[in-house]
């Protein structure tokens, strides 16, 4: 079965694919997930060539577990969907109802990270003006809209980890329930899928069980990728032709002089434990070229590191991947009921693993599989970054 070609072969093609991409963080052999039962002193361990804005607010005890850059602003990608949808949803009456199909095109939004919705709201609601209203309603102070120049580009909002936990703390304490419920209802639905083909489960659903919520952002990995498996509504009405106003004010002009525009941007927020006891946000910005993967990669460790009060740690081994467009598949053959695709080089949670098919990928033969609790499917172990065909240290399932 050339294992021991296939063991060499499969941790260089492995290192490669994380490695270019991401400075140090390289696919490396197995290593159990930590699990941590009670909270511990803050230990956020942010990967190298890695940017990162971090808040951990305990509601429980009204304290902040970690804080790293927690003022400074970040482009929002489209963790600034919550603030967009609170101002859509402001001034509706305690009943907070909307038409059908405009619910629909928010619960979307929220769900699926919907890009056209967030264009239809942003241009019907007046662009940068919905910052401005909603920083001074939440009392937002690293917040501002998009740079001159910028008007139409909601995801360039700038924000920081502090201001999405005063966000977060607003929904979850001081707003009207009904608003509130279909908020964080939607958060809690998040989609495997955006409607842009990105995988949304990084950051705290990958490294969490439930309850969560969650809002992510994306940006600088390209207009789609090839996720599967949403049931999201994508379908959302065209914007009206309204052009946005840009912000102009010091604060704005303060407060976006130093956001980076360009570098790619991976963001996980929301809440987790019961009752939503606390919330996480976390804002990160990779090396120029990284692949979605590799970011996917180093925010999931991030988060790990992370001390999060309430929260239970996924159980497992993180393996390395390589390949690209490596399918999970709903059992142990390639017959089986295709379920998504793998980011490409992504690390991944294995729960247990069992032998199927046997699979040829040349010069490789392989009869074990994989299961990832995270997709609830199965890989082939041809495609882990491990030296023989049963990976070590994983149960049998």
């Amino acid at each position: 079965m050339h294992t021991t070609m296939r063991g060499r072969l499969a941790r260089a093609v492995g290192r490669f694919v994380l490695t270019a991409a991401l400075l140090a963080v390289a696919a490396a052999p197995a290593h159990a997930a930590t699990t941590q039962a009670t909270p511990r002193a803050a230990t956020a361990e942010i990967p190298p060539g890695v940017s990162a804005g971090i808040a951990v607010y305990d509601r429980l005890t009204g304290s902040f577990t970690e804080q790293h850059n927690a003022h400074t602003p970040f482009r929002a990608a489209s963790v600034v969907k919550v603030l967009i949808a609170l101002d859509h949803l402001w001034n509706r009456g305690p009943a907070y109802s909307l038409p059908a199909d405009d619910r629909a095109r928010l619960d979307s939004m929220l769900r699926a990270s919907n890009d056209d919705a967030a264009r239809h709201y942003w241009s019907l609601n007046g662009g940068s003006s919905i910052i401005d209203r909603m920083s001074s309603r939440l009392g937002l102070v690293d917040t501002a809209g998009p740079p001159a120049g910028y008007p139409l580009h909601w995801g360039y909002t700038a924000l920081s980890a502090a201001d999405t936990v005063q966000t977060y703390r607003w929904i979850l304490e001081r707003a009207p329930a009904t608003l509130r419920d279909i908020v964080m209802g939607n958060l809690r639905a998040s989609t495997r899928c955006g409607t842009d083909g990105f995988d949304q489960r990084f950051g705290i659903p990958a490294s969490f069980e439930r309850p969560w919520a969650v809002k992510q952002g994306w940006s600088g990995f390209g207009p789609k990728s090839d996720c599967t498996n949403t049931t999201a509504t994508t379908t959302a009405s065209a914007a009206p032709s309204v052009t946005a106003t840009p912000a102009t004010g010091t604060k704005a002009a303060g407060r976006m002089a130093d956001v980076d525009l360009s570098r790619p941007a991976l963001h996980t927020t929301g809440t987790l434990g019961a009752d939503d006891r606390s919330i996480v946000a976390v804002f990160t910005l990779h090396p120029q070229d990284t692949s979605f993967g590799a970011a996917y990669t180093a925010t999931d460790r991030l988060v790990r590191s992370l001390n999060v009060p309430g929260a239970t740690p996924r159980a497992g081994a993180w393996f390395g991947t390589w390949g690209s467009q490596v399918q999970v598949r709903a059992g142990t053959s390639t017959t089986s009921t295709p379920l998504t695709k793998l980011p490409a080089g992504v690390e991944v949670l294995v729960g247990c693993q069992k032998q199927g098919q046997q699979v040829t990928v040349p010069p490789y033969t392989n009869d074990w599989w994989a299961y990832l609790p995270l997709y609830d499917g199965y890989v082939t172990n041809i495609y882990m970054s491990s030296p023989d065909n049963k990976l070590p240290g994983v149960p049998l399932c």
